[in-house]
């Protein structure tokens, strides 16, 4: 007699994946993926990008180190699923609060372990990504396969991830304008320990409102999804465009392309992981970075357009960063804020911060609102 809950995942090929389950009750579809990490499963699975996806991890063991507050990369996780090989219930490591299985059921994700995470692997690089669904209940294989096919795939990942209201992050030097898309916490975390004074602002907000935030530059985050799914964005970045010094990150990214005249195109089964090797063009040096997405800009769709290549993957040859020929302005695919991760590309964000002084210095501005209100009341 079996001493644990069973949990079975289905593709939407037909492959049946059974093994024990952890984490809530209950059953959810969504994208399935793998991510090719060692460590940072917490990372992972509170990256927004994540979001409405059956997360796979190609490492064997999860949960070892536990759940600590600190890790987390938003306010709370938003994928639909978490396989594993094999699921450590017990924790060895000082600084956990609580477990994984604890985690889960707080926010009330599936999790399945003891299933064969190489095979579940093989077959989505050779097929593709494609639709899954995870549950705990004891439905026949065949309904579940009906309501597979019946659950479409989410579009409105980025409203669904982006702060809903704008907060600030306070600091003495540029003030930028993170516009969140599904931001991760580690982009936050790299500007303010440059000093810089922050603004967030959610997804949908307009190019007017932004300029009234008086920024010194924009940084576009990551997020979920398809950049497509997201015109108004494109919209609101094509008018900014040349405005402000912009700094792309992951969906930012390719959002940046799309404002810039250049297209995008949904990868086989995408890039995730802490260990994808990029080439930067100008000067041939390797780079070892954190990624995940799934969408790529076409190489093809650059001519015609002011952008320039500046990196590329190593291992398919796909655009991994961009330049604008005549705006200051410039974006990566992958994560240079990526924790944990390899920390060789944090040198983008002085970059960005050497952009904007430059931007300053050769078009001068008006001091800011406040600054004068305080300079009036120095004088009184």
């Amino acid at each position: 007699m079996q001493s644990y809950k069973q949990a079975r995942l289905l593709l939407e090929d037909g492959t049946l994946f059974t093994g024990r389950a952890f984490g809530a009750d209950g059953q959810s579809t969504g994208e399935v993926v793998f991510n090719t990490g060692i460590t940072g499963y917490q990372e992972v699975i509170s990256d927004p990008s994540y979001c409405g996806q059956i997360v796979t991890m190609t490492y064997p063991l999860v949960g070892n180190y536990g759940i600590t507050r600190d890790d987390f990369e938003s306010i709370r996780p938003f994928i639909h699923g978490f396989a594993v090989r094999r699921y450590e219930p017990i924790p060895s490591n000082w600084r956990a609060q609580y477990t994984l299985d604890q985690m889960l059921k707080e926010y009330g994700i599936l999790g399945i372990s003891d299933i064969d995470t190489r095979m579940l692997t093989r077959i989505l690089r050779h097929h593709g990504t494609m639709k899954g669904i995870l549950t705990t209940a004891s439905a026949p294989v065949e309904e579940l396969k009906e309501m597979l096919a019946d659950s479409p795939l989410m579009r409105d990942q980025v409203a669904r991830t982006s702060t809903k209201s704008v907060f600030s992050s306070p600091g003495d030097g540029e003030r930028i304008v993170l516009i969140d898309y599904g931001a991760k916490s580690g982009i936050l975390r790299e500007l303010t320990k440059r000093g810089c004074d922050v603004v967030v602002v959610p997804h949908d907000t307009t190019a007017e409102e932004i300029r009234r935030l008086d920024p010194d530059g924009i940084q576009l985050s990551n997020g979920p999804g398809d950049p497509k799914d997201v015109p108004h964005a494109v919209q609101v970045l094509n008018e900014l465009l040349g405005e402000y010094p912009m700094f792309g990150i992951c969906l930012g990214h390719q959002l940046f392309a799309l404002a810039s005249g250049a297209d995008t195109v949904k990868l086989k089964f995408g890039h995730r992981g802490g260990n994808h090797p990029v080439k930067e063009l100008a000067t041939n040096r390797c780079y070892i970075t954190s990624q995940n997405h799934g969408y790529t800009v076409c190489e093809d769709s650059i001519a015609g357009t002011d952008l320039i290549v500046t990196h590329i993957n190593n291992n398919d040859k796909t655009i991994e960063g961009l330049r604008h020929a005549k705006y200051p302005a410039f974006s990566v695919q992958y994560h240079p804020e990526a924790a944990p991760g390899p920390f060789d590309s944090s040198y983008l964000f002085d970059e960005f911060l050497d952009m904007i002084r430059d931007h300053r210095n050769n078009n001068p501005k008006a001091p800011r609102q406040a600054e004068i209100s305080a300079a009036l009341k120095g004088e009184r």
